[in-house]
C-alpha cells in the first residue's frame, strides 16, 4: 500500500510543474483572443455586436491591446451602425482623388473629412 501511494505522490508531484507550465503559456493568437474578448466585455457587447468586433479584432494585424489591457488605436468601432475609420478613410480619399485636389488642398481636405462624424 505505501508504494502505491509513494508511487501516486511522485507522479502528481512530477505532473504538477507541467500542467501549470502548459496553461500558464499562451500563444500570441490565444492572448489576442483574450485581449479582444476583455475588450468586448468592458464595451459590454453581446450578440452580433460582439461577434462582428471579435471578427475585425482577431483579423488586425496589429495586437489588440498592451500590456495594461488598454485598447490600441488601431481597435476598431464596436457596432456596425457607424462607418469604420479605414472605410471613413477609403471614402475621403476616394472623395480627394475624384476632385483632383492638390498635395496641400487634399491634406486640408482629408483632415477635415476624417475628424467629422460619419456619413451613413
Amino acid at each position: 500500500m505505501s508504494k502505491f501511494l509513494f508511487t501516486a505522490l511522485l507522479t502528481a508531484a512530477l505532473a504538477a510543474p507541467v500542467l501549470t507550465a502548459s496553461a500558464a503559456t499562451l500563444t500570441a493568437q490565444q492572448q489576442k483572443m483574450s485581449d479582444c474578448s476583455k475588450q468586448a466585455a468592458s464595451q459590454k457587447l453581446s450578440g452580433q455586436p460582439r461577434k462582428d468586433f471579435m471578427k475585425t479584432c482577431l483579423s488586425s494585424a496589429t495586437p489588440a491591446a498592451d500590456s495594461s489591457g488598454a485598447p490600441s488605436a488601431a481597435t476598431p468601432p464596436a457596432t456596425s451602425a457607424k462607418q469604420t475609420q479605414q472605410q471613413k478613410m477609403k471614402s475621403c480619399n476616394a472623395d480627394a482623388t475624384a476632385k483632383g485636389m492638390d498635395a496641400a488642398d487634399r491634406k486640408a481636405y482629408l483632415k477635415t473629412c476624417l475628424s467629422s462624424s460619419p456619413a451613413n
